[in-house]
């Protein structure tokens, strides 16, 4: 990026906003949910409006990140005029290893280290070209709050933390520095990718180690019963794997093939895959497909079912689905807390004894 503020007191500024955007965005957000009576935990809240005000704290979050994206493009684009000529810099951290120098090499400093210790290791190290090492830095930090944000206001990103951020961040890079040489607003340069993606994965752990801490209640009994879990599972077939599984098909039974097809494709909006029709037998089957679930319902036509059925599903977005059914004519119950997880839950009625049922996808996933 060769961003052209890169001075000490530029990158000392950039710093402390960093820190105190990191440890005072959880903090005030916790503070200010609990005075509103939300649950930023995930599960019920005691405020009725909590959906309105959720929504709310969506749109401020989201407009931090856009305001974010507009300081990020003064440093990158518009502080800076175009050249004449398209540059490029290949040289991976050439720059980097240039500006420091020592007299008998690395390997030198390191036996100092542990023979003579840090002071006199650093003593042997001298900062040629304090610049390259700054630009190295500014680089890193201006892609540690993508990383941090990315997670903390989208929910996608929060439900795929171990390695979407991080990932994320380097394609934005390759993005930037394409559109950087295409308007010869800067160098096509390695280094910034390497820098940025450091940055994004820095901002992500910061991200777990401190918005998570602070926002989720419990979050030690959460890592205490799953590293238990792992322990006790060790060796085991399916948890091995358990990244690459999910629930792909249930099935359910009806007794009237045009209300089943009404209230799935019809109501809900399921795509029919596949319909077996009536054999001798008087048994129809239905395949509806919604995204990765696939639901197979077995009608027994005149057979009514005896007992209740339920389809679960899980969602980040319960207010706006819950506006989708009414609009739809569909009344969903009220919220209420899940048994196991705490979390909100609401349920609606289909035919045949169905009742499907959405509960919010994981903590903190508002």
């Amino acid at each position: 990026m060769n961003l052209s503020a890169n001075n000490l007191g530029t990158s000392l500024a950039i710093t402390a906003l960093v820190a105190v955007m990191v440890i005072l965005l959880p903090w005030a957000d916790r503070r200010i949910c609990r005075r509103l009576h939300l649950n930023l935990g995930g599960g019920l809240s005691e405020n009725p409006r909590a959906d309105r005000l959720l929504r709310i704290r969506k749109g401020l979050l989201t407009a931090g990140f856009l305001l974010y994206l507009v300081i990020f493009a003064y440093f990158v684009f518009f502080s800076r005029t175009a050249t004449e000529d398209y540059q490029v810099h290949v040289a991976v951290l050439e720059d980097l290893a240039n500006s420091v120098q020592t007299d008998h090499g690395f390997s030198d400093v390191l036996q100092t280290l542990f023979s003579e210790g840090p002071a006199a290791a650093l003593d042997r190290v001298r900062i040629v070209r304090l610049r390259d090492i700054l630009q190295f830095y500014m680089n890193m930090m201006l892609f540690i709050p993508m990383g941090y944000l990315l997670p903390y206001v989208f929910s996608w990103f929060r439900a795929r933390v171990s390695r979407w951020p991080a990932l994320a961040c380097f394609l934005f890079s390759v993005a930037v520095e394409n559109l950087q040489l295409v308007t010869r607003r800067g160098f096509y340069d390695l280094d910034d990718l390497i820098s940025n993606t450091l940055g994004g994965i820095i901002g992500q752990l910061l991200f777990i180690a401190v918005a998570y801490v602070v926002t989720v209640p419990g979050w030690r009994k959460n890592v205490r019963e799953w590293r238990q879990w792992k322990k006790d599972t060790r060796g085991h077939a399916l948890p091995m794997y358990e990244r690459r599984l999910q629930i792909s098909r249930t099935v359910l039974y009806g007794s009237d093939p045009v209300r089943i097809y009404e209230f799935f494709a019809d109501q809900l909006g399921f795509r029919l895959l596949k319909r077996v029709p009536l054999n001798e037998k008087g048994q129809a089957e239905f395949l509806f497909q919604l995204g990765h679930l696939q639901v197979s319902v077995l009608c027994r036509i005149g057979a009514p079912v005896e007992r209740d059925q339920f389809l679960t599903l899980s969602t980040s977005r319960m207010a706006d689905i819950r506006k989708w059914l009414e609009a739809e004519g569909i009344e969903p119950s009220p919220y209420t807390a899940d048994p196991y997880t705490g979390l909100r839950t609401m349920e609606f009625a289909g035919p045949d004894r169905i009742h499907v049922r959405l509960t919010e996808e994981s903590l903190g996933s508002r």
